[in-house]
């Protein structure tokens, strides 16, 4: 297991996840928020449908670093479960700075 630096615009939270998904951490997370939520069937709960001024109508999904992690744990990795290490705000304590991150 290797640690991953993941946030959603603020701060940034550790997770320790398998070291393939340490490695290729862009393209798992690309894979989950551009093709995965929008496709598939289980993640219908992350889909939603607003409406513009003008009364047309947009998709778009709301998730977090949270729900990457879940899906990690259930569809790419269920044998090696990620887990949370620790949150920070700010710059990544020195320890992690060479971690690699993604910021959905």
């Amino acid at each position: 297991m290797k640690h991953v630096i993941l946030s959603c615009g603020s701060g940034g939270f550790l997770y320790a996840v398998p070291d393939e998904a340490a490695e290729r951490l862009s393209e798992y997370c690309m894979e989950f928020c551009t093709d995965w939520l929008w496709n598939s069937p289980h993640a219908e709960q992350y889909r939603r449908t607003r409406r513009n001024p003008d009364g047309t109508a947009f998709a778009y999904v709301s998730y977090t670093e949270a729900d990457f992690i879940a899906w990690l744990n259930r569809w790419k990795f269920p044998s090696q479960p990620s887990f949370p290490a620790g949150r920070f705000d700010g710059d990544a304590p020195e320890p992690y700075r060479d971690c690699p991150r993604f910021d959905f």
